[in-house]
């Protein structure tokens, strides 16, 4: 009976080896929030790390949320308009990039929430005196965004992807809807979703890579990885190196 049962157990399946194209690498980079900074000291660790492990097509992939809460989202969009002119990127929305479009366009009902997520920040990286804005109401915090921030800028923001694939790897900002086929994903979730996705152990058919949701370190699960590590408040601005069926972490 002992030797049946030891014979018997049931064997766990391997864990899914996850898997990028052949000769692809991938940098991707989380939530920046303003912090110029820290991205400047990024990406020169990717260029290194990246140098240090021979030839291969290389993308950095933005997971969004380029602004507000950090000193100097207006530094860090002509940062990244310089490098993905430069080199390959991929550039995801976030939640805060629909924010700053939206207000700039003139949608007033989204000023509330532009200003709680960091757009006074935002405004004082294009200029504006503090004074000046703490004496606005958000009919004048939503004209001053159009004032203030250029139209390449918003234009920059406005070519932005929704998702991005590479192999097994799903790139996405906030996350999906489980359960939800990829071509029928709503905006809103890849951009917005929070408890819904991090809390899902479902097979998503890819492992999703996302921002959004703040950790203190990298939140490595068997169906995700997140990778927001909070930035604009913490100082540590978070890439994940994929190179076939390798993973890695640099951070600042």
């Amino acid at each position: 009976m002992v030797f049946r049962k030891l014979f018997s157990r049931k064997v766990e399946p391997a864990p899914r080896a996850w898997q990028m194209p052949g000769g692809e690498r991938a940098y991707a980079i989380g939530d920046i929030h303003g912090r110029l900074d820290l991205l400047d000291q990024l990406v020169a660790k990717i260029d290194a790390d990246d140098a240090a492990r021979g030839p291969a097509r290389t993308t950095l992939v933005f997971l969004g949320d380029l602004m507000d809460r950090g000193p100097d989202s207006c530094g860090v969009i002509e940062r990244v308009m310089s490098l993905s002119a430069a080199r390959r990127c991929v550039l995801l929305a976030g939640n805060h990039e629909e924010l700053m479009i939206g207000v700039w366009e003139g949608e007033r009902k989204l000023a509330p929430t532009f200003h709680r997520a960091g757009g006074r920040e935002t405004l004082m990286s294009y200029g504006v005196a503090a004074e000046a804005y703490d004496s606005w109401d958000l009919d004048e915090v939503t004209a001053a965004t159009a004032r203030h921030v250029p139209d390449a800028h918003i234009n920059f923001l406005k070519s932005f992807q929704d998702q991005h694939k590479m192999g097994d790897y799903l790139f996405v900002h906030a996350g999906i809807r489980p359960g939800v086929p990829l071509e029928d994903q709503d905006v809103t979730d890849l951009r917005w979703i929070r408890g819904d996705f991090v809390r899902s152990d479902a097979d998503h058919g890819y492992m999703v890579v996302h921002g959004h949701t703040i950790t203190d370190g990298v939140d490595e699960r068997p169906n995700r990885i997140g990778i927001d590590t909070g930035a604009f408040a913490s100082g540590k601005l978070t890439a994940l190196g994929l190179e076939g069926v390798d993973r890695w972490i640099l951070s600042t």
